[in-house]
């Protein structure tokens, strides 16, 4: 501590103990008296008595420093250090006496000087802050890099789930296309195997948006089932309407794939519950409500909607049953369309061994005719739960010769026991209908196409409707052994096949697996 003026200055001097670089307030008296020019300065601890010793006591001459008005003030430094200095309140007297002395009481608190703690919570801060931008900059570049990879990865789903679209489907189906990746998510990638056909595999799946279960099949490369025939499900099935028929939803072509989306049918397909080990017999009452429901869907495919409709694969393996057992015709892959009163077009012959009319194999044409004689076999397995032709090799090691079931029926019934034809696990039952539908699905059985009956007089038969005609196991055999004189029955009995060795393994390796087989052929 030191006085000076500009013309004068006294030596400084060090605090008393206790006021020196302290945080604590302190008093501070000072003394001048212009008579004697002694100028005194008295320290000490805020509260504390004031010293009977100045700090400084010294002789200064300010009458040339100190005009007739003068402004007093405080001032103070400590050199080069960094400091803060506070004056708390100050009180003064002039013309001789001590000032009053200050009531600490009511002086202000001085702010807190910054210490440790905050200049480490001054570091910690500045390390959040650091680690904040740090976190930041990684959640940029983490938010780039998932963008970057998401966009691949969106390149790369749209290349795998990308379509394929033709004018007829933007004209006419647009509105029963349903996306590949919907059926993908729908089929939990296409995993959830509920059957396999000849033509690829059916999947179960849930529908993202609307959640309804559907039954997706999604056709194999190396199938038979073409785009030819895939057109021909959807132009037939989209527009078809009626409860013994399976919907049709939607569809899907990619690439090489063909894909239809029908109503799920949870009890599976009727040849499961025929001939499956796991499955429990049917019923009669079972049985006779699924031909009854499949007859009126062929009625409606032939002569309800605005086109004849030939089915041209009737069989147990292609009717489902839904929560109810009722039968649904299903499977359109090979369906043929023809105006009412017009004539069929000639194709190729196709379906299933034991349901293909043998006209067929003369005029290549598919005819209402040639599905009722597949619904008389169709209305046989049902009765008797036995397959139309059962391939059995001789005793001697021969090959393979076929069984047919309409000859054990006409053995039964030329016995005079044509009920004792049934599956056996039908057990009771009404003995009069299972007779009906024996001898109706030999009616329809027969080679000549002139003498089956057209499925109305089917369905009127099967509802009581209208009496069955006079029949005799004796007149249909003898029919039916004229008939195989005839031109056309000789052709279809000695028709030519690809070859010998390849029916012949390709009904051994079919058979093995509980199937029957399956031919497409053209006719010569």
């Amino acid at each position: 501590m030191s006085a000076s003026t500009s013309t004068a200055s006294t030596p400084s001097t060090r605090p008393p103990p206790g006021t020196g670089t302290t945080t604590a307030p302190v008093q501070v008296w000072i003394e001048y008296d212009g008579d004697s020019a002694r100028l005194e300065v008295t320290v000490s601890p805020a509260g504390e008595p004031r010293p009977a010793l100045p700090l400084l006591s010294c002789h200064v001459n300010l009458s040339s420093a100190v005009a007739e008005d003068t402004y007093v003030g405080f001032s103070a430094a400590n050199g080069a250090a960094m400091s803060s200095h506070y004056v708390l309140g100050w009180s003064f007297r002039l013309g001789g006496g001590r000032a009053p002395d200050l009531d600490l009481s009511k002086l202000p608190r001085p702010p807190s000087p910054p210490g440790p703690s905050k200049k480490r919570m001054s570091l910690l801060l500045l390390l959040i802050l650091l680690l904040l931008a740090v976190l930041l900059l990684l959640l940029v570049s983490a938010a780039i890099a998932m963008f970057v990879v998401r966009r691949q990865q969106w390149r790369r789903q749209r290349q795998e789930f990308s379509e394929e679209e033709e004018g007829w489907e933007m004209i006419d189906y647009s509105p029963h296309r349903i996306s590949y990746k919907d059926l993908h998510d729908a089929t939990n990638g296409f995993r959830d195997v509920i059957g396999v056909g000849g033509f690829g595999r059916v999947y179960h799946g849930v529908l993202p948006r609307s959640g309804v279960e559907v039954a997706v099949k999604k056709v194999s490369h190396g199938s038979q089932q073409g785009l030819q025939e895939f057109v021909s499900e959807i132009t037939s099935m989209s527009r078809l309407r009626h409860r013994n028929l399976v919907q049709l939803l939607g569809y899907c072509r990619r690439r090489d794939e063909l894909v239809l989306v029908y109503d799920y049918m949870p009890n599976g397909s009727l040849d499961q519950h025929l001939f499956g080990r796991a499955a429990p017999g049917l019923s009669w009452e079972q049985r006779a409500k699924i031909v009854r429901g499949v007859a009126a869907g062929l009625l409606y495919l032939h002569e309800g909607w605005e086109q004849v409709v030939v089915h041209r694969d009737i069989k147990a393996g292609n009717v489902l049953l839904d929560a109810d057992m009722n039968g649904k015709l299903s499977d359109f892959g090979f369906a043929r369309l023809y105006d009412h009163g017009g004539d069929p077009h000639a194709t190729h012959v196709v379906g299933t061994l034991g349901y293909i009319a043998p006209e067929m194999s003369k005029t290549g044409m598919a005819t209402t005719s040639s599905d009722v004689f597949a619904f008389g076999a169709f209305l046989l397995e049902v009765a008797c739960g036995r397959r139309p032709v059962v391939f059995t090799v001789d005793a001697d090691g021969d090959s393979p010769s076929p069984a047919g079931i309409v000859e054990l029926v006409l053995q039964r019934w030329k016995a005079g026991k044509i009920t004792q034809a049934r599956d056996p696990r039908i057990g009771e039952c009404d003995e009069d209908d299972l007779e009906l539908v024996l001898k109706l699905g030999l009616l329809c059985s027969h080679p000549d196409p002139e003498r089956r009956p057209g499925m109305r007089q089917v369905v009127q038969m099967l509802e009581h409707a209208v009496p069955p005609p006079e029949m005799s196991p004796e007149v249909i055999s003898e029919s039916m052994k004229q008939f195989e004189h005839h031109e056309a029955f000789d052709e279809f009995v000695g028709m030519s096949f690809p070859s010998t060795s390849e029916v012949t393994t390709a009904t051994t390796q079919q058979f093995s697996n509980g199937s029957r087989p399956r031919s497409d052929f053209h006719s010569s």
